[in-house]
């Protein structure tokens, strides 16, 4: 939870731009200004996660995230996109075995390129697939647009492609490098808690677009209402399966690297 909690306010502290910000543990109530001390803010962040953290993230590593992106640990926290995919991940380790987690996998397609999956929950009650979007601001959309739109308190709308879409395509590459049917998966489409969904059209059953808070909450909810289709013994199959590609990224990027240095 100190994790979640220090990312969460990281996010804030980014979306702040050049105001005054307060530190959460700063006993003499002292204002520090972003501008003249963010670096030493930062690093006692970063001190505190290590310190507080430090078990919880090196299984997000070790799983394949940070290992397949050659990022670390002050990578992870301050990269707006991977700590949102990491305070999901944090969020469901909460729900425990026998459900396995595999983040930032890259399936092979036919064309020789890869598709990236930002999370994959293996449960007894299916696969789940969850795309991060960590965001501000307030976002409109719907399951059958295809751009959906992000409106900030300053600056002009920003348009981006459809997310359920988005997780639909990375579905049909699982389904396809796993033999099963479509009714064994679960879209969720997971925005920041920083940011406010407005018209939010949804009617698929099996699509949840939330907020990241919610996200324990519904999935047990569907753990309850859901009959278990897999076994803990075919979800450690399933997860072995799934294993080697998120390690993917890194050999693309170390054979690139390699490529180069030979020109």
């Amino acid at each position: 939870m100190i994790a979640v909690t220090i990312c969460e306010w990281l996010e804030t502290l980014r979306s702040s731009g050049r105001r005054e910000v307060r530190p959460v543990f700063a006993a003499d109530k002292t204002i520090l200004k972003e501008s003249t001390d963010l670096e030493t803010l930062l690093f006692f962040i970063i001190l505190v996660f290590l310190i507080a953290a430090g078990p919880n993230y090196i299984r997000y590593f070790k799983s394949g995230n940070g290992s397949a992106s050659g990022r670390s640990f002050a990578g992870t926290l301050l990269d707006k996109g991977t700590s949102g995919e990491f305070m999901i991940y944090s969020h469901l380790e909460k729900l425990g075995e026998p459900n396995r987690l595999l983040p930032h996998l890259h399936l092979p397609k036919s064309d020789g390129t890869t598709i990236d999956i930002d999370l994959v929950m293996i449960a007894r009650t299916g696969i789940y697939v969850f795309e991060s979007k960590n965001f501000s601001g307030c976002i409109f959309g719907d399951e059958d647009s295809r751009y959906w739109t992000q409106t900030m308190k300053r600056g002009p709308k920003q348009q981006f492609y459809n997310p359920i879409w988005q997780n639909e395509s990375r579905i049909s590459s699982l389904e396809r490098q796993l033999a099963l049917e479509a009714d064994a998966f679960k879209s969720y489409v997971v925005f920041s808690d920083q940011c406010t969904l407005k018209k939010m059209y949804v009617q698929s059953g099996r699509v949840k677009v939330m907020n990241r808070s919610m996200i324990v909450r519904e999935i047990i909810k569907d753990m309850a209402e859901l009959p278990d289709i897999f076994t803990p013994l075919e979800i450690n199959q399933i997860y072995s399966e799934l294993v080697p590609y998120t390690h993917t990224a890194a050999a693309i990027e170390q054979a690139r690297i390699e490529t180069v240095r030979l020109e």
